[in-house]
């Protein structure tokens, strides 16, 4: 009997449907559906059933590009990208009635819209006879495998760390497969170019130039961070006007890099001496936090909407829309405020010891609802994920999961003090700022006429007086927090 030319051609292939998993290597679905050397269809679909979250314009922009790179990855190993939009369950069959794919495999995701809509698809699906494989591709460890000794989820994030670090096994590394085999006809797909997922009229990311979405860039930022700044990650990961952080965040949310080969890697240079084990720690704790949170959002899917803690739902929040645009501006008068928001419009990106900083100054002293704070980063943060975007702004609020007091309020001012000591951050950010001196950088309402006319700082013209007094507003919210406290 003749064989055919390529003896793939035979095999039913297998749907390799793409979310959050954006890479080749380590990709335990990309193992799944290559199982058997059957023909594999790699495919993105954007999520526009009834439910989903739409992303953000920013996380538009780092989509575009890492789908881009995605697909050329592909090419490379005689592969291609399908893109669709719409409903994923629609485009699933449609794609297994076209193609004859007897299979389909996925990387989980853990929110409550993925979860039901997933559960749904893989129960019509297998009653339709397709195979369906779910795997673990974005967590050390799944959110339901770590619990309390009374059998419940764990509610801080210090004992949960030690619990799931103790559990954590990340394997041996799986590589990127040298070639993908391909299907005898592939199906059809969108043109990228036309989901118009770049900004126009303005294009308002020309500040994101300095970052590299996709598989190629996310090795390249772990590589530049455990070749350096982990050595001080401890104290310099604070520092906003200091490269002390991994920035990892947007290619972890996208998948282009798992939390198992940062592990690999990071647990790598500890026993090769190339960094200190207690800072190395220290980073992988950052990576347990991550963790921590798609825990706290699996086990409480409203934590996006509703408050962690009921009693937080009578909370007197203040319907302060000029304060609110003000602090989306970066125009409250307080420079380590405005320079982390400007930061996050230019870049896509803030530090996050400023976050914390910017998110305390509108919950507390605007006492604007966390939620819109939420999100206002959801819109604007490339890294905008849904775990780490609610249990942080909840976190700050005092309405979350760990130990998060009601009473830390922030002050802006020594906060800056202590974080920008030199003022490299505001200065940068807040450049109109820049000639004044250390000493009253961050509190310029300070100065003297002589520092302000030096620095040509026209308080209420060039930069805005302070929009709300901060001794005041923290009286302010620490009574509305007693006062539910009280109630609760």
């Amino acid at each position: 009997m003749t064989q055919p030319a390529n003896p793939h051609l035979t095999d039913k292939p297998a749907i390799l449907w793409l979310r959050q998993d954006l890479r080749l290597t380590d990709n335990p679905a990309l193992t799944e559906a290559l199982a058997g050397s059957r023909p594999v269809i790699p495919v993105y679909i954007v999520d526009e059933s009834a439910g989903a979250r739409t992303l953000g314009g920013a996380a538009l922009w780092w989509l575009n590009r890492s789908l881009r790179a995605l697909a050329a990855d592909l090419e490379a190993r005689g592969s291609r990208l399908i893109l669709r939009r719409g409903d994923p369950a629609h485009h699933l069959n449609e794609l297994i009635a076209t193609t004859g794919a007897t299979a389909v495999c996925w990387n989980r995701l853990y929110d409550k819209h993925a979860v039901a809509r997933d559960s749904a698809i893989k129960s019509d699906l297998t009653a339709d006879g397709v195979s369906v494989i779910s795997c673990n591709g974005g967590l050390l460890n799944e959110p339901w495998a770590v619990k309390n000794g009374s059998g419940e989820p764990y509610r801080v994030f210090t004992p949960y760390w030690r619990a799931a670090r103790a559990k954590t096994v990340v394997g041996p590394a799986q590589p990127a497969p040298g070639s993908l085999p391909a299907p005898d006809r592939w199906p059809d797909s969108d043109n990228l170019a036309d989901w118009g997922l770049h900004p126009t009229a303005p294009d308002w990311s020309t500040g994101f130039s300095d970052w590299v979405p996709g598989e190629t860039g996310a090795a390249a930022r772990l590589d530049a961070f455990l070749s350096g700044p982990v050595a001080g990650y401890g104290a310099n990961r604070d520092l906003p006007g200091v490269e002390g952080t991994s920035r990892l965040s947007p290619h972890l949310h996208f998948g282009e890099i798992g939390p198992r080969q940062v592990w690999r890697a990071a647990q790598a240079v500890i026993a090769a001496g190339d960094a200190p084990e207690a800072q190395a720690d220290k980073f992988l704790a950052e990576l347990g936090w991550r963790e921590f949170n798609h825990h706290i959002l699996f086990h409480w899917p409203d934590l996006p909407t509703a408050n962690f803690k009921p009693a937080f739902d009578a909370f007197p929040w203040l319907g302060d829309d000029a304060g609110f645009r003000a602090w989306s501006r970066g125009q409250t008068g307080y420079p380590i405020v405005d320079a982390g928001m400007r930061e996050l419009w230019a870049t896509g990106f803030m530090h996050n010891r400023v976050r914390m900083i910017v998110a305390s100054f509108l919950i507390k002293d605007l006492m604007v609802d966390w939620r819109e704070g939420e999100r206002w980063f959801w819109d604007t943060l490339v890294d905008a994920d849904i775990a780490q975007n609610a249990a942080n702004w909840q976190w700050v609020a005092g309405s979350g999961a760990d130990a998060s007091p009601y009473f830390r309020i922030f002050n802006p001012i020594t906060q800056g003090e202590k974080f920008d000591a030199a003022g490299a951050y505001v200065r940068r950010w807040v450049p109109e700022l820049s000639g004044l001196p250390d000493d009253v950088l961050h509190a310029p309402w300070t100065a003297t006429t002589h520092d302000l006319n030096r620095a040509r700082v026209v308080l209420g013209k060039t930069y805005p007086r302070p929009i709300v007094d901060h001794a005041r507003a923290r009286d302010r919210a620490l009574a509305a927090y007693s006062a539910v406290r009280s109630a609760a």
